[in-house]
C-alpha cells in the first residue's frame, strides 16, 4: 500500500512539472491598442424642419411722412402660418453645437382698424395686408445630457429677416374696398430663443422636436400713391411669433464608436522543451 501511494505521488509530481514546463513555453498574449479613427466629416450635420407659427398681435399704424403724422390702429390681429426650413451645423463636443438655418414662413394676413378722418366720420376703416418672411439665423445650442437616447437642449439665435408685404387693402365703410397693387420687402434684425429635445433613432439620424420664440422686426407696405402724400405707407411693428417645430438631423459619422484594445493569440505551433 505504501508503494502504491509513493507511485501515485511521483506520478502527480511528474504531471505538475510537465504542466509547468508546457506553460512556460506558451507565448505571452499580445494586447494591441488600435488608435481611434476620427469620424468621417467630424461633427458636421444637416437638418430639415417644418413647423407652425402662432403670431402675436402686432402694432399697426398709418404713417404720412409728407404731413409728418401717424395714425395708430386698433384691435390688430394676425393669422397663424406654416414654416419650412433647412440648415447645416457642426457638433463641437457632447454639449455644444451650432448651425446656420434658412426658413420660409408662409403668408399670414394681418389687419387693424383705423379711425376715419374724412368720408366715414365717426367710423373705422379696415386696413390689412399679407406678410411672408424669409429668415437666415446663426444658432447656438447647449445639449444638457442624454438619457435613453433623448437629449434636451436650450439655445439662442441671431440673424436677419426679409419681411415682405403684398395684397395691401383698405376698406372704407362709405366708399368700399380699395386694393393697392404691388408689394414691398425689407431686411430686419431678427433673434430667437429655443428649447427642445432630440431622439437618436440611429447613430446618424435624430428626430428633433422644439419650441422657438422669434422676433422678426417690422413690416412696411408699399407707398400708398393715392393718398395726399406720396410717401404714406402702413407699418406693422412688433412682429413676434411662437413656433412649434419638428425636424430631422443627419450627422456624418459623429456618433461612431471608438475602437478599443484587441486581444489575440499568436498563430502557429506551440512546442515544449519538456
Amino acid at each position: 500500500m505504501d508503494n502504491f501511494f509513493k507511485r501515485l505521488s511521483l506520478t502527480g509530481f511528474a504531471v505538475a512539472l510537465s504542466t509547468a514546463a508546457y506553460a512556460a513555453d506558451l507565448p505571452t498574449p499580445v494586447i494591441e491598442h488600435i488608435p481611434q479613427v476620427p469620424a468621417v466629416g467630424g461633427g458636421l450635420y444637416l437638418r430639415g424642419d417644418i413647423g407652425y407659427k402662432i403670431y402675436g398681435d402686432p402694432s399697426g399704424s398709418f404713417n404720412d411722412y409728407g404731413n409728418l403724422r401717424e395714425l395708430r390702429f386698433e384691435r390688430e390681429s394676425m393669422d397663424n402660418a406654416w414654416m419650412i426650413g433647412v440648415g447645416v451645423g457642426y457638433q463641437f463636443n457632447d454639449y455644444f453645437r451650432s448651425d446656420v438655418t434658412l426658413d420660409y414662413e408662409t403668408r399670414a394676413g394681418v389687419k387693424g382698424y383705423a379711425a376715419c378722418l374724412t368720408s366715414c366720420t365717426g367710423g373705422y376703416t379696415t386696413e390689412g395686408t399679407d406678410i411672408d418672411v424669409w429668415t437666415v439665423m446663426l444658432n447656438g445650442y447647449v445639449d444638457i445630457g442624454t438619457w435613453n437616447r433623448i437629449t434636451p437642449y436650450v439655445g439662442a439665435g441671431i440673424g436677419a429677416a426679409y419681411v415682405r408685404t403684398s395684397d395691401t387693402y383698405s376698406i372704407d365703410p362709405a366708399t368700399g374696398r380699395f386694393n393697392y397693387s404691388g408689394d414691398n420687402g425689407e431686411w430686419n434684425f431678427a433673434w430667437a430663443l429655443m428649447a427642445g429635445a432630440s431622439y437618436a433613432v440611429t447613430d446618424n439620424w435624430s428626430i428633433d422636436a422644439g419650441y422657438q420664440y422669434r422676433d422678426l422686426g417690422k413690416a412696411k407696405t408699399l407707398k400708398l400713391q393715392n393718398t395726399a402724400s406720396p410717401d404714406s405707407r402702413v407699418e406693422w411693428d412688433d412682429l413676434t411669433a411662437q413656433e412649434i417645430r419638428l425636424g430631422v438631423r443627419y450627422s456624418f459619422g459623429r456618433n461612431a464608436a471608438p475602437a478599443g484594445p484587441v486581444y489575440y493569440e499568436p498563430q502557429g505551433p506551440i512546442t515544449s522543451n519538456f
